[in-house]
């Protein structure tokens, strides 16, 4: 055959199989490297908003209507008076979390794809950053801090008032180091909750990922308490809520534990901070607030509850401002950390 190679119909029909598997990998590859691009984008698009716009109004505010929703179902959910073992509001309750969470994911994931299957490559960003912004809130706890100190400028009084805004706990027999504890402990948590743990979820899930355990994390503020809150027993029917966050926040917790020990600069030692993560009787709780009370040197303590770096001084006026800048730098590694990693994904697909 003069020595060129024969091709038969089925060598054929193979080749153009793997030239077409090429392509539609090459073709699936080029869509995940945009998609990753784009995620990025949408994420320091959510970060610029926050810091220059702060909070949306109330009737435009998703968590807000996550809220309104639990508080709905939960008036009719927890009994009125404390029970023994309660398996059918425990049931229940999950019945009723995995069902409005559903309708969350399902939401999220339409906003999601209507904005790629509609919009240019900037205006997906842009608009994934405006559905994000409501999924974390860096300004507004900076915010609450900040007016935490500049009332217990005024007085011890208005001091404990400004921070029953931010704390559940009871204000009215803490003094001026407690106030400033407690602010600084609020602080290190919800950089956790309100900033960490959303951008966390959307970098792997996209915006269903974040909507979803912002929704997980409210449910356990209104439905996982042990015990009497508002007039019902949740010791049951909050079980549900706060394992799920518990779960949800498991690896955010951790890593925010990180991003403050790497914002300490060297004066933390990791092992110290796995030490003081397990003082407190939260799974996750410890790890942020412990690193940030190593990070500052100062003792963080709740009455009959823990004490974290028992060995650190009493929090004086300037720490709170120390904690803020502390947390700033925190979520700039946060930030380098996500557009490195969204950017790996962008070089290596």
């Amino acid at each position: 055959m003069n020595g060129w190679p024969v091709l038969t119909s089925g060598m054929l029909v193979s080749q153009m199989g793997v030239s077409a598997a090429h392509s539609g990998y090459a073709c699936y590859m080029l869509i995940a490297s945009l998609n990753a691009a784009w995620l990025c984008l949408a994420l320091l698009c959510a970060l610029a908003i926050d810091l220059w716009c702060g909070e949306p109004p109330a009737p435009l505010h998703p968590v807000v209507w996550m809220g309104r929703a639990l508080g709905a179902c939960g008036a009719r959910l927890a009994p009125a008076r404390a029970t023994g073992r309660d398996l059918w509001s425990f049931w229940l309750a999950a019945l009723i979390w995995c069902a409005l969470a559903a309708i969350v994911l399902f939401l999220a994931a339409a906003l999601q794809w209507l904005a790629w299957a509609y919009l240019p490559a900037w205006g997906v960003a842009l608009v994934l950053g405006l559905l994000l912004k409501p999924l974390l809130a860096w300004r507004m706890l900076r915010d609450e801090v900040l007016a935490v100190e500049s009332a217990l400028g005024q007085s011890l009084a208005a001091g404990r008032a400004r921070l029953a805004w931010l704390v559940s706990r009871d204000v009215q027999q803490l003094d001026e180091a407690a106030v400033r504890e407690s602010a600084i402990e609020t602080l290190a948590e919800n950089l956790c909750d309100s900033v960490v743990a959303p951008l966390f979820w959307f970098v792997l899930l996209g915006l269903p990922g974040a909507a979803l355990y912002r929704f997980a994390n409210t449910a356990d503020a209104m439905w996982g308490y042990p015990g009497m809150r508002g007039g019902r027993y949740w010791q049951w029917a909050g079980k549900w809520a706060a394992r799920a966050d518990d779960v949800l926040s498991w690896l955010p917790a951790r890593l925010t534990a990180l991003l403050l020990w790497a914002a300490a600069l060297g004066a933390v030692r990791w092992r110290d901070v796995r030490t003081q993560a397990r003082v407190t009787p939260s799974p996750n709780g410890g790890w942020p607030m412990g690193a940030m009370a190593l990070a500052l040197g100062v003792r963080l303590s709740k009455p009959g509850v823990y004490v974290l770096n028992a060995a650190g001084r009493v929090v004086l006026a300037g720490d709170s401002e120390r904690a803020l800048r502390l947390t700033a730098r925190a979520i700039a590694a946060l930030v380098m950390l996500a557009v490195l990693g969204l950017g790996a994904i962008t070089y290596f697909k």
